[in-house]
């Protein structure tokens, strides 16, 4: 099987879908809808029709920045899929975000090692619990 990354949003009902299959919970569609467009960034990845990862980042567009709704359909976990979508995502990160601004995100517990290669390091000990978050350097 192949699959296709693209810079757009998901739709909402794929986006609830693929929130479910990962264990993430439901979402009502609408309340999906708002929180898709406001996204400063969105990757897709696809096997045909069928959304099988994406990433996006929200934020202030100035001064912070989160990597946000990091998810692979577990059937298609380990091929590769959330690596081409981080990769993506810091593309855009290294492109639009201004030094000095800083980017988090929230790993899912045991996932954070996933993001330390992109330069993300863990706040142990924080009052919001695991985050991690890193400050954009000059290029």
């Amino acid at each position: 099987m192949t699959w296709q990354i693209d810079e757009s949003l998901p739709g909402a009902d794929e986006f609830v879908r693929l929130r479910e299959r990962v264990g993430w919970g439901a979402v009502d569609r609408a309340v999906a809808q708002r929180a898709l467009s406001q996204s400063l960034y969105s990757v897709t990845v696809r096997d045909g029709d069928t959304l099988v990862g994406m990433g996006r980042v929200i934020g202030d567009n100035a001064l912070y920045y989160y990597v946000q709704d990091v998810a692979v359909d577990p059937a298609w976990q380990g091929r590769g899929v959330g690596l081409a979508v981080m990769a993506a995502i810091e593309g855009y990160l290294a492109e639009s975000v201004p030094v000095g601004s800083c980017v988090g995100l929230l790993a899912a517990e045991g996932k954070e090692a996933f993001y330390t290669p992109f330069g993300y390091t863990r706040r142990d000990g924080s009052p919001l619990g695991h985050g991690m978050s890193k400050v954009m350097q000059p290029a």
